[in-house]
């Protein structure tokens, strides 16, 4: 039976707590079909609508924020938006973090 400090050493506990090894499960995507507008009814006179907001602390000078709920990379925006409003008529944009 190994000590109780040969058992810390090789890692078998962390913080007092014992480790395990866990295998990465493959990400799930979600499909979703544009079948009908997402924004019914705000703001139908612009082309995309699409809001800033300035923030005193961020990392990036610029960050996209889906509103769309079509993005492979959400909760950022990565132009799904663009098909989407194409195939529906629909004028949805992302929001747009800004840094001051």
């Amino acid at each position: 039976m190994a000590s109780l400090t040969s058992t810390i050493q090789s890692g078998l506990f962390s913080y007092g707590r014992p480790t395990t090894t866990v295998a990465a499960r493959p990400r799930r995507m979600v499909v979703v079909k544009a079948a009908e507008a997402i924004n019914p009814d705000i703001r139908k006179t612009e082309e995309k609508v699409v809001d800033s907001v300035i923030v005193t602390e961020l990392a990036k000078p610029l960050t996209a924020y889906c509103r769309c709920w079509r993005s492979g990379t959400f909760p950022l925006c990565d132009g799904s938006h663009v098909k989407h409003n194409k195939a529906t008529g629909d004028n949805v944009g992302p929001l747009l973090l800004k840094k001051q």
